[in-house]
């Protein structure tokens, strides 16, 4: 496992066009809407993340099992 510094810009694209769409339908009066954006956008970045901590843990597993 390598440190691949394209998933920050993913994350980053993500949270910036969640904050888009969230200030949009907020001002279209749509504050339900917004809110959901945000919800799905902060799970899939979640899921995103503990995958990549999951890739870590099992590294140091290998690391220290000598597996």
């Amino acid at each position: 496992m390598e440190f691949n510094p394209s998933i920050i810009f993913h994350i980053a694209g993500i949270g910036i066009v969640a904050a888009f769409l969230h200030t949009i339908f907020k001002q279209m009066g749509k504050e339900d809407f917004a809110h959901w954006v945000t919800l799905i956008a902060f799970i899939y970045i979640l899921f995103m993340v503990i995958t990549k901590l999951q890739d870590l843990f099992l590294k140091i597993k290998s690391v220290f099992l000598f597996q």
